[in-house]
């Protein structure tokens, strides 16, 4: 039996989150096509009867430009040391570009084993331009790593990608019992699909702006009650949040909760509450409050 740690990293927006729910056949990472999306590190677990792998889903990398980038950085790169494979997931259907480059240079500068996996590459027809942009990819690397071609959206060629994870796994026993698919409480998952629901529904600078709290999760026996905050850093922002008539805030809340009734398999009371914290990524004290805080020496 086969098990150990996969780390998935890549640029903002190239698929990790999509792969990784793909994989497991369920939702535990929120997706959308917004950069900021993941701000975590999430463990998704996938046991079978080839043994079990324990992926790490990282946010994307992008030189950070304040504290919250920071911490989005060291997120991907403290997954990086403890795992067993890396899978550097890029945007086939796109030549690699500066952020790539950045990446192999500052972040994959390592020994661990790498996959190189081309996702999107259904959004185009063209096998030749595909293979134009795998070569772009190969030639960032002086090593000569594997490549496999697949998409996250449509499960094309996971099976070959979980062929290869498996050949560059160490044996050994599970590493958690085998009906555990993440490490996540109901507390953290309510926070990232109420953040999840705020990136759907607003735009600009709104959705990476926010932060979300949980300040109460009481679970009865019929139905959860859960009391939430969502951070924001300026009054205008609060304004834009709530909505005409409290439209948007509503529309954020009913979202959030049907989609936590489907999870806790149980009706859920859900109340959410919007508050100003000024600059709050360029704050340290803030960013502990939200959870955005590295243990890592």
């Amino acid at each position: 039996m086969k098990s150990g740690f996969v780390a998935i990293v890549g640029r903002p927006n190239v698929g990790k989150s999509t792969l990784l729910n793909q994989i497991l056949g369920q939702k535990i990472v929120i997706a959308t096509d917004k950069a900021q999306t993941t701000r975590k590190r999430i463990k998704g677990i996938l046991t079978n009867p080839e043994g079990q792998i324990v992926f790490i889903d990282t946010p994307g990398i992008h030189k950070p430009l304040n504290k919250l980038g920071e911490f989005l950085m060291d997120e991907a790169k403290f997954a990086i040391p403890d795992a067993d494979l890396i899978i550097f997931l890029v945007d086939g259907s796109e030549p690699a570009g500066k952020g790539d480059k950045w990446i192999v240079n500052n972040v994959l500068q390592t020994e661990i084993p790498i996959l190189i996996v081309m996702n999107k590459v259904d959004k185009t027809k063209n096998l030749n331009k595909i293979e134009e942009n795998l070569l772009t990819y190969k030639t960032l690397f002086e090593k000569n790593y594997p490549i496999i071609r697949l998409s996250a959206k449509t499960g094309r060629n996971i099976d070959t990608l979980l062929k290869n994870i498996y050949k560059n796994l160490p044996d050994g026993e599970l590493l958690y019992p085998e009906e555990v698919v993440t490490e996540e409480t109901m507390r953290s998952i309510t926070e990232e699909i109420i953040r999840e629901k705020i990136l759907l529904n607003t735009s600009d600078e709104i959705p990476h702006s926010t932060a979300v709290k949980v300040v109460e999760y009481r679970e009865e026996e019929n139905i959860d009650k859960i009391y939430a905050i969502i951070y924001c850093e300026q009054k205008s922002q609060k304004g834009i949040l709530i909505g005409k008539g409290g439209t948007l805030l509503k529309t954020i809340g009913m979202q959030s909760r049907l989609e936590l009734e489907k999870i806790a398999d149980k009706k859920v009371f859900l109340s959410l509450e919007v508050k100003v914290e000024k600059d709050w990524r360029k704050k340290d004290n803030a960013l502990k409050s939200f959870g955005y805080q590295n243990d890592e020496p």
